[in-house]
């Protein structure tokens, strides 16, 4: 490593990044499975991803002079349990979605990092998780992780709590070496996904995937799903869990990342109550505002449909007259779920 890639490093690390890694820019590797992919209609109603597929494949389409991937890590592990000590819990939500939005915390960053490359004579192009680069592919390029048989990425010292952010440059930096699959013989992730979505190694159909059942999807959910969503609320990280090298894992430093107490303090049927404002206030800058209060309410009433009492008949009754064809279609689902479990009649 030169003068030039350590400079690069440095200031990584000193924005706060817990790891980085360069990648030389060229077709992705596995641009071939992912048009195959899209082919096969394996990505649901998340069109975006068809878009111009000749950018997401190779990175000097998006950036002309493109010759390096500036590859970044950062850690948002916010630990095991989101509820203080008298709550009785009751759902679940990914962990990225604890708190605040991640984009806008390392958007920041990414800005602040370009300008001092701009200083090395470099041209940039920025993104977290929001534009068209396969970023898991250069990532493993770079010896930054590997993508596991969830093809989610891994890392040998953070597992697999971090977000991946990428600057694309024209600077020539020399790449990192790759550090090659670490899975081994283990399928821990792909026994531990609740809907089969893992359809064989290296490949998700997210048409089956909770976290697009219930972030990307927005229409009803599939009732042939319903039930193995069980409690989760928002997201799913069962594959991420299962993960051995997670026991390298430690807490993030961003407090940022860490448990916010309005979105932990609630009961699933309180949530019901939220009208456009009381939702706004509560997610705010939270990844989960994103969904808007009808798709969010909707993943509350299938979680009640699993789970529920009749303690939450009144307020899924209440659902059940809401204006969002959305929401009262399975708040009604939820009052079927829940009188056949508790032999309600």
């Amino acid at each position: 490593m030169n003068l030039l890639e350590a400079q690069v490093k440095t200031w990584a690390h000193e924005l706060g990044f817990d790891d980085c890694r360069i990648a030389r820019a060229h077709e992705a590797t596995h641009a071939d499975a992912f048009r195959a992919w899209i082919a096969a209609d394996h990505h649901g109603t998340m069109g975006w991803l068809e878009r111009t597929p000749e950018r997401r494949c190779d990175p000097r389409n998006v950036l002309d002079g493109c010759q390096s991937l500036i590859c970044l890590a950062l850690n948002y592990f916010p630990g095991g349990n989101p509820f203080r000590a008298s709550h009785p819990g009751g759902y679940r939500i990914a962990r990225y979605a604890w708190n605040e939005d991640y984009h806008d915390l390392i958007d920041r960053r990414l800005r602040a990092f370009s300008l001092q490359l701009q200083t090395l004579g470099g041209v940039q192009k920025s993104y977290v998780d929001t534009g068209p680069v396969l970023e898991r592919d250069f990532a493993s390029d770079a010896g930054l992780g590997w993508n596991g048989k969830s093809t989610m990425q891994i890392h040998r010292r953070l597992g697999t709590w971090f977000f991946l952010a990428e600057i694309l440059t024209t600077l020539d930096l020399h790449p990192d070496n790759p550090l090659g699959d670490r899975c081994g013989k283990c399928t821990r992730c792909i026994t531990a996904c609740p809907t089969r979505a893992i359809t064989r190694p290296h490949h998700v159909d997210a048409r089956r995937c909770i976290s697009y059942l219930t972030i990307e999807h927005q229409g009803p959910i599939p009732l042939e799903f319903r039930p193995a969503i069980g409690d989760r609320l928002y997201g799913c990280d069962a594959c991420l869990d299962a993960c051995p090298w997670n026991r390298f894992a430690v807490a993030s430093r961003e407090s940022a990342f860490h448990a916010r107490d309005a979105i932990f303090e609630k009961l699933p049927r309180d949530f019901l109550g939220f009208d456009d404002a009381a939702f706004g206030a509560v997610f705010a800058k939270s990844p989960i505002k994103r969904l808007k209060r009808p798709r969010f309410l909707r993943n509350v009433c299938v979680v009640l449909g699993n789970t529920g009492t009749p303690h939450d008949l009144p307020a899924l009754t209440r659902a059940a007259t809401d204006p969002d064809p959305l929401v009262h279609g399975h708040a009604r689902w939820a009052i079927t779920q829940i009188r056949g479990r508790h032999l309600l009649g």
